[in-house]
């Protein structure tokens, strides 16, 4: 989940300077007994042990218990599928198992060096294990099946097995792929059937050795033969594993290690992490929504790097010269020499083209018509749109609504006039305002989080003031943050959306909501259940020498907070006022359902007042419950729950043609009762706002999202009942002599 930043800073500066003399003396130490400086890897995990313990609000004892729970969470990381590791591997790691928390405290990487080793030789060797399998055609007749339960299953004791292994998950991959064209082969000729009839009926002659003609943009209707078909998905069989190997390729021991050293530090707690370097600026880039390039997508398609999207507005979209398909075959910084980046890792293709916002990168590309072109382009900084909120206005019942989507609490701490949640969501309401509306639905639906800051703001709009979330930390003081505006910028109706990956800061928000009883919260049974504050710490600032390079940063949990009525958000999340059935409502996907999540509790509740200005609250609740009692689809939506959570027990598949088929035939005639579901229509009209409706006249991407998010919303069924629930608490008439907050008695 994303992170709440910058309220524990002062803490940190109390153990600063210990950490620095600690470290400065570690590294003077070993290099006059040494003659060298200290691994970069030692001193990482010196770096992650003395942050954790000094600033985690719980550590947990370095102990064999620990060092059993590290052991676990790295093997599995590094092999989940055991499709590397042999059972004599696993026999010689399984020695360690105990004594890592030694070698922690140690900096022993003796552990890590033998795995590592192992790992890396193990991938080379089973890169021969798929070609020759693929070189030949697949026997589908006979009766075998293979397991997809990894983690249950028992790792290889030999070679021979674990071929047998790669053989089994390969031709469950290819089985599963000419099934899907055989069926299509069966549709194709039965299209070419129909025609050949129409053309029978209107006395056309038909040449039956001529092929069917296929226009551009048509789907070609020639039949082709299984063995045809059996070769094309051992070809994309191979293609794929072929891209796998490469991106696997393009991990460094560096990478590998990093892995490790999350594997530490997640065993304090699910949300504590290490960033590797460029880990570091993904995750800034994500809570702000900006970055400073030419804006595209890369991805890495064997030893080449192609351009997958152009970021609408940025750089490379205004110059339209650059297309997605573009391959990049070489990079350089303005009029320098160009590098070869054909090879290259993604990352380091990425980090060649960004660069800060005025200069110019020139990129050698490959177009799609085989041309070979130079395009130079000068960086800019640009706005992830997909990070940022928006907003749609639909009319129900002779009223108009807004809907507000947040996908999450982001903002920008290097630059405090950026924009922010806080700051967008206020600009967003007024507009609304000015459109008329009677109602706002927020939906916060799979929002992880991001920026406690944001919340306070969000919270602010939609109340008089008070106190929005309790903060406590490891030393057991508590700090309450408040709404201190006492402009209520929306006061009317408000229901706020959640699900079951509704997470941190979206639980605070949905939490102080519910406890002021300012609006209805409708969802999932309960939210994430992330009641965990976290810091991220620079580790470069602990080290005085920049010998070592970029060390990354440490993300720890510092704090909790709670509602102000004093609960915990932790385990036990945001419970809805209406309960909405969802696709995954039985699937284990919260934070009670990780193994070392921290445990609920409760504070003493703030002093507040609760909002007394919406008399038919409790009458909207009632009749949304008596609607969804008797709503066919939300009873689909549940009972197709209650299937994928049976079919997610199901590992076990047949790798024989017929039985396989048989099988899936069998899920396809079960799924076509749920078909429906996606087919859904609300019958609302969801438009964008003026201002919006200005900029997609010239800029055919954004225009094309917000269809797309226009459609997707006049098929869901919960915005439906959201807007029902908007309706319910219209009143005709405010009594505006009625004091909006009444007090609320809190024994402290």
């Amino acid at each position: 989940m994303n992170t709440f930043l910058n309220f524990m800073k002062r803490n940190y500066k109390l153990i600063l300077t210990a950490i620095v003399l600690s470290i400065a003396l570690f590294a003077f130490t070993n290099k006059h007994k040494s003659g060298r400086d200290p691994g970069k890897d030692k001193l990482l995990l010196e770096l992650l042990t003395f942050v954790i313990e000094k600033g985690h609000y719980s550590p947990s004892e370095i102990d064999d218990n620990f060092s059993k729970g590290v052991y676990k969470e790295y093997i599995e990381a590094i092999d989940p599928s055991k499709r590397f590791f042999l059972q004599s591997d696993i026999d010689e790691f399984s020695k360690f198992e105990t004594q890592l928390d030694d070698q922690i405290k140690n900096r022993d990487l003796s552990f890590f060096d033998l795995t590592y080793n192992r790992l890396i030789k193990r991938i080379e060797e089973s890169k021969n294990y798929y070609k020759p399998f693929l070189e030949s055609p697949i026997d589908y007749s006979i009766d075998e099946d293979f397991n997809t339960d990894y983690e249950k299953l028992p790792y290889a004791k030999s070679v021979a097995e674990l071929k047998d292994k790669w053989r089994k998950q390969i031709k469950l991959s290819t089985l599963s792929s000419l099934t899907d064209k055989l069926k299509l082969e069966e549709d194709k000729k039965k299209s070419i059937s129909s025609d050949k009839t129409k053309e029978n009926i209107t006395g056309t002659d038909i040449d039956p050795t001529e092929k069917p003609k296929t226009a551009k943009g048509e789907i070609d209707k020639t039949p082709k033969t299984y063995e045809q078909l059996e070769r094309e998905t051992r070809e994309s069989a191979e293609k794929s594993l072929n891209e796998f190997f490469s991106s696997i390729n393009d991990l460094n021991r560096e990478d590998w290690f990093s892995v490790f050293i999350n594997s530490i530090a997640v065993r304090f707690d699910p949300h504590t992490s290490y960033f590797a370097p460029d880990e570091k600026e993904r995750f800034d880039v994500s809570m702000s929504g900006k970055l400073e390039g030419i804006g595209a997508r890369l991805q890495k398609k064997n030893d080449f790097t192609e351009i997958t999207e152009l970021i609408s507005g940025g750089p490379a979209w205004r110059g339209k010269q650059l297309e997605s398909g573009d391959v990049i075959l070489k990079v350089a910084q303005g009029d320098g020499e160009a590098v070869d980046v054909v090879g290259m890792r993604i990352d380091d293709v990425v980090k060649k083209i960004k660069g800060p916002k005025g200069t110019e990168v020139r990129l050698t590309v490959k177009k799609t018509d085989g041309t070979i072109k130079i395009i130079a382009i000068i960086r800019d900084e640009i706005e992830i749109e997909e990070t940022y909120l928006k907003s749609s206005i639909v009319e129900k019942n002779g009223l108009k609504y807004g809907v507000i989507y947040l996908p999450k609490f982001y903002i920008d701490f290097e630059k405090s006039d950026s924009r922010d949640a806080g700051k967008d969501m206020a600009i967003e309401v007024e507009r609304l305002k000015k459109e008329g509306v009677s109602g706002i639905v927020l939906d916060v639906r799979d929002d992880g989080g991001g920026s406690l800051k944001t919340v306070v703001d969000i919270a602010g709009l939609f109340i008089e003031q008070g106190p929005i979330v309790q903060i406590k930390s490891a030393a057991g003081k508590k700090e309450i943050l408040y709404d201190r505006d006492k402009k209520v910028q929306w006061d009317g109706p408000l229901v706020i959306m959640v699900n079951s990956f509704s997470a941190s800061a979206s639980e605070i928000l949905a939490a102080a909501i519910q406890d002021y009883k300012r609006g209805v919260i409708i969802g999932s049974k309960q939210t994430y259940g992330k009641g965990t504050v976290q810091n991220v710490i620079d580790l470069n600032q602990f080290v005085k020498s920049t010998s070592m390079g970029d060390l990354g940063a440490l993300k720890t949990t510092t704090q909790k907070f709670y509602r102000i009525n004093g609960g915990s958000t932790q385990l036990e999340g945001v419970s809805s006022d209406i309960v909405m059935p969802d696709r995954y409502a039985y699937v284990k996907a919260g934070e009670r359902d990780l193994d070392n999540a921290m445990p609920w509790d409760k504070i003493d509740a703030a002093d507040y007042a609760i909002w007394n200005n919406q008399t038919n609250f409790e009458l909207a609740i009632s009749n949304s419950k008596k609607r969804l009692s008797e709503n066919k689809q939300l009873k689909l939506i549940d009972e197709n729950a209650k299937w994928i959570n049976d079919r997610s027990e199901d590992d076990v598949y047949s790798l024989k043609l017929d039985k396989f088929k048989e099988e899936q035939n069998a899920l396809e005639e079960t799924a076509k009762k749920y078909k429906s579901i996606s087919e859904y229509q609300n019958k609302l009209n969801f438009v964008s706002l003026p201002y919006e409706k200005i900029a997609i006249q010239t800029d055919a991407v954004l225009k094309e999202k917000r269809e797309r998010w226009h459609e997707n919303l006049a098929k869901d069924v919960y915005v439906e009942e959201a807007l029902n629930v908007l309706d319910d608490l219209q009143t005709k008439s405010v009594v505006k002599s009625v004091e909006p907050f009444r007090k609320k008695s809190i024994k402290s």
